[in-house]
């Protein structure tokens, strides 16, 4: 039977209006969206959309940032090519190199030895100029920027946090938190070290995500145990630690990193440290995007006592200092930002972000590998340092 014309002209006006009602309440749930992550200080639901679904090594460039320029004398490394072990060690077998790095989800792999770049290796799409984010690398990269400061007079292992941040005085237990406990996390300050997605609005994951580190920080002034007292890794330790520096130093640690690190160094690369807003302050806990070589210069810089060429760039007490575990945190041996994996003769010493960052340093052998990687947030960090212990020693 033919449906009549004034049947059709009702269905159609049904369809229009249902059609229009439905595009309203998108538009009013999108709207009470972008309203909700702005009174919580966090990026608009596009930014976090992507968060789900971005590589972890490309999310730098979802958040603002400031640049770190390459320096006025870069250094290349040189190059002296040099076969890997035809195996390593990997959960109770012997794999290929080119296996593991596969098998976790590398991007980028160097291995230098004496300053020499004696193995290079990057998966499709990414290059020796490709910036990747250093998640929590970032932490020992502030570490050595303190250590100058510290060897400045700048700062003080025994300062109070508050005496330099005195918008932080609580009257309470907080405010006996020092410069030390901050390196060593070993503050107390209660912020879960929670990594998960699809829970963005507690610990570390709102901190990542907060356009207001000032007003985070200023929140979350609870504390787990007395400050120095214990050791228990927690971000916004050296988020802390990071937002003294800039206060002691007078200067944005993209600013002080650029001066004190990366020209010295010879970084042949402009590097970008995202920010909580546009003009903000560095996420000193983390989000550092810089290529694989710069970050090995940062290890070779460690391997060589703080030394580029015949410049002391940091200072010899500091190295020490961080070659120097503290206390356990966790698993592994920790001191000044810096862990050092059990399992070995206590002579090497890592810095490590999730999803499979490493700057791996082995005096002994004259070794640093760098590996970048999209990986799980912390899987399989002890197996890994296997294998670079067998690359440096074999």
């Amino acid at each position: 039977m033919t449906e009549s014309p004034s049947r059709r002209t009702r269905t159609r006006r049904y369809a229009l209006r249902t059609a229009v009602v439905l595009l309203a309440v998108v538009a009013v749930l999108a709207g009470a969206a972008f309203a909700t992550t702005a009174v919580l200080h966090i990026p608009a639901p596009p930014t976090l959309l992507r968060l789900l679904t971005d590589p972890p090594s490309t999310q730098g460039e979802l958040f603002e940032s400031r640049t770190v320029a390459a320096s006025p004398t870069p250094r290349p490394l040189p190059v002296a090519p040099r076969p890997l072990p035809d195996g390593v060690p990997w959960k109770g077998s012997q794999i290929s190199v080119a296996d593991f790095l596969g098998a976790t989800h590398t991007n980028s792999f160097l291995v230098l030895r004496g300053g020499a770049l004696t193995h290079e290796w990057y998966r499709d799409g990414v290059t020796a100029t490709t910036r990747q984010s250093s998640w929590s690398v970032a932490k020992s990269v502030v570490s050595l920027l303190t250590g100058r400061a510290i060897a400045a007079g700048r700062l003080n292992e025994d300062d109070r946090l508050v005496r330099i941040l005195p918008e932080l005085t609580t009257g309470g237990p907080y405010d006996t938190v020092t410069i030390r406990d901050l390196l060593d996390m070993a503050s107390g300050v209660d912020v879960d070290e929670n990594y998960n997605k699809y829970m963005p609005l507690t610990g570390t994951a709102r901190m990542y995500l907060t356009e207001d580190l000032a007003g985070f920080v200023r929140e979350h002034q609870g504390l787990r145990f007395p400050p120095g007292s214990a050791g228990e890794y927690r971000s916004v330790d050296t988020q802390l630690l990071g937002m003294a520096l800039a206060r002691a130093e007078g200067l944005p640690l993209s600013e002080l990193l650029e001066r004190d690190l990366w020209a010295p160094i010879g970084a042949e690369d402009a590097a970008l440290w995202n920010l909580d807003r546009a003009g903000g302050q560095e996420k000193a806990f983390c989000c550092l995007n810089a290529t694989a070589r710069d970050f090995a210069k940062i290890g070779q810089i460690v391997l060589d006592g703080g030394r580029v060429g015949d410049a002391q760039i940091v200072p010899p007490a500091w190295i020490e200092r961080i070659r120097t575990p503290v206390h356990r945190v966790g698993d592994w041996p920790y001191g000044a930002q810096w862990w050092h994996p059990t399992g070995g003769d206590g002579a090497d010493l890592t810095a490590v972000g999730v999803y499979g960052q490493y700057v791996y340093v082995d005096p002994p052998s004259g070794t640093v590998i760098v590996k970048l990687s999209d990986y799980g947030t912390t899987q399989d960090e002890q197996e890994t340092i296997e294998v670079f212990r067998a690359i440096a020693r074999g």
